[in-house]
């Protein structure tokens, strides 16, 4: 994946501020809590299991193979991994989602080419009843854009008609993608822009009853109304300061959020789901979420997150924009 000057700059600010998520309290593990695989150090995307309750699912961004990792949120320890067969080597791996019938799909849809590749693959594959570690064949689906090649690092599954979405990312804001009403593994899956997203997107989760979208970039998010794919922009999502954050998804109840982050014993950090506390589980009243230490800082379109004072945000922020204007001239 591309890491913007700026971005980098911004992260290394802000890492100290970051606070480290430790293993979940609670007996569900939806609390939040932190990977401890050595092997995944470069966790960019994140998926509940519905079918392995406090399971989740996730993958490094590159050069790693192909492989997916089940974690245990009450402990953070890895519970099996699986080798995906029937593919291709994998170049970008961003992103993973839960469809209808517990099928896993993984998009490797990054690239690290600024948006050249002519194609990208989804890699869609049964989840195991039985976790331990097993090789796996996978379906792989060939991608393309009607308007070009484009980076991407979000996909979600619509939980009850199995449609795949993709979110490009762009730093001035990005589109939400629909593909076709089921993927073909012969010939080109066409995916074409339905709605605007307003945010340099890197990841985004579809709530379990299918009708919120959550969507993060580095440092903010945006809550929609799912409304068909015609997204209705509901509030800005109370999302944690992360060393490189990367990835979201809803727990498997839908009540809460739980945001990723890249590197080694990285931490996932949870909030409340938008609406979960009047709608219950998966509610989709478009109330702003405001979980524990929720508030505003700036993501680079306007949306914002609290970091725990406002001297820090305006740090954080000055240094931001302040690079990136020199970036942009330079």
């Amino acid at each position: 994946m591309r890491r913007p000057f700026a971005l980098l700059a911004a992260t290394l600010l802000t890492a100290a501020l970051a606070v480290p998520a430790s293993a979940a309290d609670t007996d569900d593990g939806n609390e939040g809590f932190t990977i401890n695989d050595p092997r995944i150090t470069e966790s960019s995307g994140l998926a509940a299991s519905r079918l392995h309750p406090g399971v989740y699912w996730t993958h490094n961004d590159s050069d790693d193979g192909p492989y997916l990792y089940a974690v245990d949120s009450r402990t953070g320890d890895t519970v099996a991994r699986l080798t995906l067969t029937g593919i291709g080597t994998p170049r970008d791996v961003e992103a993973i989602s839960v469809g209808p019938g517990n099928r896993l799909f993984v998009g490797d849809i990054g690239d690290n080419l600024g948006g050249t590749w002519p194609y990208v693959w989804i890699y869609e594959l049964p989840e195991p009843e039985k976790l331990q570690d097993a090789t796996v064949q996978a379906t792989q689906y060939v991608v393309k854009y009607s308007d070009g090649p484009r980076d991407a690092e979000a996909m979600v599954v619509h939980p009850k008609t199995g449609r795949v979405y993709i979110v490009d990312k762009h730093e001035d804001g990005g589109h939400l993608y629909e593909g076709p009403p089921k993927l073909s593994p012969s010939g080109d899956n066409v995916f074409r822009p339905v709605a605007p997203v307003d945010l340099w997107t890197t990841d985004a989760a579809l709530s379990p009853d299918g009708r919120d979208l959550a969507v993060r970039g580095y440092f903010g998010g945006i809550h929609y109304a799912w409304n068909g794919g015609k997204l209705e922009r509901k509030g800005r999502l109370s999302v944690p300061l992360q060393g490189q954050g990367e990835s979201v998804t809803y727990s498997a109840d839908g009540s809460r959020l739980l945001f990723g982050s890249e590197g080694e014993q990285s931490g996932v950090v949870s909030r409340p789901a938008p609406g979960a506390d009047e709608d219950g589980p998966g509610g989709g009243s478009g109330r702003r979420a405001d979980g524990d230490g929720g508030a505003s800082g700036d993501d680079g379109s306007g949306d914002s997150v609290k970091v725990g004072g406002a001297v820090a945000v305006a740090l954080v922020v000055a240094a931001f924009f302040g690079l990136s204007r020199r970036r942009r001239k330079g």
